[in-house]
């Protein structure tokens, strides 16, 4: 094959992100000479009129293309990271533990998506929360329990695939046992493979089985898969494990190849050229570097390496194969759908409904709620999760606000801690919001100080619920605006 043709292939494989609210000319260009895909981040994202737009333009240029979005409709939000996602999350679901509701609210999603020209979203997050003090899943995870995630994982999948968006379960073959955020160091799994085989692994089984269109690496290093490569370039854990053993004959996504874990010891294009070879057939990149330097770096070191033998032709020219499948199927799930419907302008109303389903209430709140007069909330903030974002907001004291007008928010990082967090709520009911207490020691501190000062505090936890504090807690399973709302209405008793 010559060099053009390989260059094809290449680009066929890439799913490569850009900046601005339009498509670069590069991107443009690109399209008509091979590119396979885009991925969409929030920094594309302005309001659905606009994302429509794009993805039209995108459609012009190449009608097949696969347009990808990070959009697991919770805390990790893109086409509502300026408001905050309108529906709760996978925790949030897992609490209420009802397969439908999930699966109802994956369809809501799904629908939303392909009305914006979406077609594979980096969803549903499969991992099993099996360590609380994870960084980086957490909240975006159904749950510690492998057989609840998995029939959640599966609900999700079936519900985003009937409205023609295809699913990517993620990270494969399990980030929920880590204290290492990949994005900054590769974490490694020290398990068993029984116990893989009994928690991590279940709901990969699950979403295989719901017939999912594509599953995500996981940077992570399984000795008990393989001792030597982490699981994106491990042909053992994607070709043994993935494909023969469990049955999978989708598109392997790589988590982005510029994160730590992988390109700090193998390179940018080192590690995209790895994974190719290991069984992975389509490369996500652009969440860092997002121009067309990089696209045609990696683009570049992919045909070196088939030219070199370092890759052969013939994987190249599956993983390109298996990309193409997935435009097939994409596709075909949009010829004939209705006409976009007009959706309501504050979000999704069965998100909603779930949000409120899923908050939890420890204590006794009788004589406490509801709320009657303007309180004053406490919102401590602990560095953000990377795979969040910082743009996303979070927060309970302007929900409360509106329906207790005259409540006044106050928010805390370590940095800035008074001494006495309740200072101005003298006379006034106080509302300490937290995420994730249990990982961060400078946060229970301050909560313990303001508990020995104010022990009629609410304690309204946005995060995993894991330590359960104060004479009345509530726990909301996540910090979307959905479950923000839900827990002010309780507050408020207006619900």
């Amino acid at each position: 094959m010559n060099e053009r043709n390989l260059a094809g292939l290449a680009a066929t494989v890439l799913q490569p992100g850009f900046v601005g609210t339009t498509p670069p000319d590069w991107v443009r260009r690109w399209l008509a000479e091979g590119l396979g895909a885009v991925v969409l981040f929030a920094r594309n994202v302005v309001d659905p009129e606009q994302v429509a737009a794009l993805t039209a333009t995108l459609r012009a240029e190449r009608p097949d293309v696969l347009v990808a979005i990070d959009e697991e409709a919770g805390d990790v939000t893109r086409i509502e990271s300026g408001r905050g996602s309108s529906r709760p999350g996978n925790l949030a679901l897992g609490a209420v533990d009802d397969p439908t509701l999930t699966e109802d609210v994956a369809r809501d999603l799904g629908v939303e998506l392909a009305d914006l020209g979406v077609t594979l979203n980096y969803a549903p997050d499969a991992d099993v929360n099996i360590n609380p003090a994870n960084p980086v899943i957490g909240v975006r995870s159904f749950g510690a329990d492998p057989h609840l995630v998995a029939r959640h994982t599966a609900a999700w999948v079936r519900g985003l695939q009937s409205a023609g968006v295809a699913a990517c379960a993620k990270h494969f073959p399990g980030h929920g046992d880590t204290r290492v955020d990949s994005h900054h160091d590769l974490p490694r799994i020290g398990a068993s493979r029984a116990r893989l085989d009994a928690g991590e692994l279940v709901p990969f089984r699950a979403a295989v089985a719901a017939g999912v269109q594509a599953v995500m690496t996981g940077h992570l290093l399984v000795p008990a898969l393989d001792p030597d490569l982490p699981a994106t370039l491990s042909h053992r854990i994607l070709g043994d494990l993935l494909r023969e053993e469990l049955g999978f004959s989708g598109v392997v996504v790589t988590d982005a190849v510029e994160m730590r874990a992988v390109a700090d010891r193998y390179g940018f294009a080192g590690t995209a050229v790895r994974a190719l070879a290991a069984g992975a057939d389509a490369i996500c990149v652009g969440g860092e570097r997002a121009d067309e330097a990089a696209a045609r770096y990696l683009r570049d070191a992919i045909v070196a390496a088939v030219i070199a033998g370092e890759l052969p032709e013939e994987r190249l020219a599956e993983a390109a194969k298996r990309v193409g499948q997935l435009a097939e199927w994409s596709t075909a799930a949009r010829t004939g759908r209705p006409d976009p419907a007009p959706r309501p302008t504050d979000g999704s109303p069965v998100g909603l409904t779930a949000a409120r389903r899923a908050v939890r209430v420890s204590g006794d709140a009788v004589g406490r709620l509801p709320l009657t007069a303007a309180a004053h909330v406490v919102e401590f903030a602990a560095p953000h999760n990377i795979a969040i974002g910082a743009e996303t907001p979070w927060g309970l004291g302007a929900p409360l606000a509106d329906l207790l007008p005259g409540t006044t928010t106050v928010r805390l990082t370590e940095a800035d801690l008074p001494a006495d967090p309740t200072g101005a709520a003298a006379g006034r009911p106080l509302v300490l919001v937290v995420r994730d207490l249990h990982r961060h020691p400078w946060m229970r501190a301050a909560v313990d100080r303001a508990l020995a000062t104010r022990p009629d505090a609410v304690i309204v936890e946005l995060g995993l619920p894991e330590l359960v504090t104060g004479g009345l807690h509530l726990a909301t399973h996540g910090a979307t605006r959905a479950a923000a709302r839900a827990a002010a209405e309780l507050l408020t008793g207006t619900r």
